[in-house]
């Protein structure tokens, strides 16, 4: 009898899993495949196809993939190569606390190309991917301008307190932030525009709004301070670089393909004001698939006509680790990554560069998303990165990050989901 099994069934989506098939006989060509629905009733599938081994088994951690979303030894690419039926969606989590993404798991007999076989699995079962641990409490946040939602782990704490940015989509996107928590720390996802009360979109980046979220989140009962930890990617890393720089309560900061410049709109805070570098939006180009790549429209930062707008990171106190995708078709990530650590002091920042990576490098489990539409835009956007290479730098960078935060911000005590 044919079966296929996930240990463990109910894990972290950030955690490795295992998944195995006994039963069958033995070279029996057969069609793996992972397939899940999101919140928005999208689909999103990932197959690779086997032979077992003489004893009647496909093990994908120790036996290669044939074909199919990937090829050769990949122990969890049925779920880092998911992808969706339509194009243009972005597996992203909405409801982070009271639900957990639910990945099915099938094990067909030959080769099944089709997006939906037309034959019944020889067996299935069923994976529970979790963005919050056990005990983790996932608090709404509406307190003075500050918009968003805190996540605390279990125990009495004090925890060490991070703030969690995302970029040019806006709203509140929390899945990051429950993952931290998952691991020990006291996590604001903080909204900054299109959301609740908050403007739609960002006229303006108004430091001050910044300054009194980590206020708040150092006056918490559960955080322990006297500094916090900002992590950004895209535009929210722009946002946490311009925190590092001004903010003495921004110790440790995680930017993620980001920039070192003020770039559309323009930095106030108290008596400052930097202008930004405009877009160049005729620039754009639109690709086969009519989506917009980006990566022309930012003119060159170096031009000295630009000079004020360049965040002064030589003003920075704390510790910066920027993470690069080189493959990122939004932004040239590298270079800003480099011109804002010329300016820094000696042993404050670290480099990590990923060749193949693209933009959206996030926590291991999401399936990479080269181009996807985005609120406001008329147009999907290109997002860049090769399948393999951007999933091993997911693994890779979020180990790091862990270790960066935990070590400028104190030691975490963490449960295991």
């Amino acid at each position: 009898m044919v079966e296929v099994t996930v240990t463990p069934e109910r894990s972290l989506s950030d955690r490795r899993v295992r998944v195995r098939v006994r039963g069958l006989r033995p070279a029996q060509l057969v069609t793996l495949r992972a397939a899940l629905t999101d919140e928005q009733g999208q689909d999103f599938q990932a197959r690779a196809f086997f032979r077992a081994d003489p004893g009647g088994e496909v093990d994908p951690g120790r036996q290669p993939a044939l074909g199919g979303s990937y090829a050769g030894v990949c122990p969890m690419g049925l779920f880092w190569f998911l992808q969706p039926d339509r194009p243009f969606r972005r597996l992203l989590k909405k409801d982070v606390a009271g639900s957990p993404f639910l990945v099915r798991l099938q094990v067909f007999d030959g080769l099944q190309l089709a997006a939906s076989p037309p034959e019944p699995p020889l067996a299935s079962c069923q994976a529970e991917r979790w963005f919050v641990g056990p005990g983790v409490r996932r608090l709404p946040v509406k307190e003075g301008r500050v918009r968003g939602a805190l996540f605390l782990p279990p125990g009495a704490g004090p925890f060490p307190g991070v703030i969690d940015l995302f970029g040019g989509a806006g709203g509140l996107i929390e899945f990051r932030a429950g993952l931290l928590a998952s691991r020990g720390f006291a996590v604001l996802a903080l909204a900054f525009f299109g959301y609740d009360d908050l403007p739609s979109t960002m006229a303006q980046l108004d430091l001050g709004y910044f300054e009194e979220a980590a206020e708040m989140l150092l006056q918490h009962p559960k955080v322990r301070g006297p500094g916090l930890g900002v992590v950004g990617v895209s535009k929210g890393a722009e946002v946490a670089l311009a925190m590092a720089t001004f903010l003495p309560q921004v110790v440790a900061t995680v930017w993620i393909n980001g920039t070192a410049s003020l770039h559309g709109n323009p930095l106030v805070y108290k008596d400052l004001f930097m202008p930004p570098i405009p877009y160049c939006v005729e620039r754009v180009v639109f690709t086969e698939l009519g989506a917009m790549d980006n990566s022309a429209v930012f003119d060159d930062p170096q031009d000295p006509a630009y000079s004020t707008s360049a965040i002064p990171t030589e003003k920075i106190r704390g510790k910066v680790l920027f993470v690069v995708g080189e493959a990122d078709r939004s932004v040239n990530s590298k270079l800003f990554a480099q011109l804002a650590m010329a300016r820094m002091p000696p042993g404050s920042c670290r480099l990590l560069s990923y060749p193949g990576a693209g933009h959206l490098i996030e926590p291991p489990g999401s399936p990479l998303c080269s181009m996807s539409s985005l609120r406001g835009s008329p147009r999907p956007l290109v997002w860049g990165g090769e399948a393999q290479p951007h999933a091993k730098a997911q693994e890779h960078s979020w180990q790091e990050i862990i270790s960066f935060l935990q070590l400028h911000l104190g030691s975490v005590a963490t449960g295991k989901l």
